[in-house]
């Protein structure tokens, strides 16, 4: 099982607060960022940010089918989204199914799937607004 948490970083871009999802206690743009380059993904390594409280989805890391689970490093949501399907197995919150909707051919099969603890999650969720 993992843990999830948030963290908050200063967005070089934006030049206020990012919230970035955490998985193990590691961000998820570090995290991304060292599997696509090993991938040798191109391009790789800090294409992702995280969101600001203002920009934020309240349902972003809800369950559902391609959530936007990370930003681009611009700061929009639409332009480098990092997506994932959000799925609940019972008492556990199911990641997988990561894909770059602006590069279909990549593949992130070796990426997750992460698995919560249902309760745990949504007291990070509730922590977050």
């Amino acid at each position: 099982m993992n843990e999830f948490g948030f963290t908050t970083e200063m967005h070089d871009v934006w030049s206020c607060d990012a919230i970035v999802p955490l998985i193990d206690g590691k961000p998820l743009t570090e995290l991304i960022d060292a599997f696509e380059t090993r991938a040798n993904m191109k391009p790789a390594g800090e294409m992702y940010g995280g969101f600001t409280s203002e920009a934020r989805d309240a349902h972003s890391f809800r369950p559902g089918k391609s959530r936007v689970v990370l930003a681009c490093s611009c700061g929009d949501t639409g332009c480098w989204p990092l997506l994932a399907d959000i799925g609940v197995d019972g008492d556990t919150i199911v990641w997988n199914g990561f894909r770059q909707p602006r590069r279909k051919d990549r593949d992130y099969s070796g990426f997750g799937p992460f698995r919560f603890d249902r309760a745990q999650y949504g007291k990070a969720l509730s922590e977050l607004v």
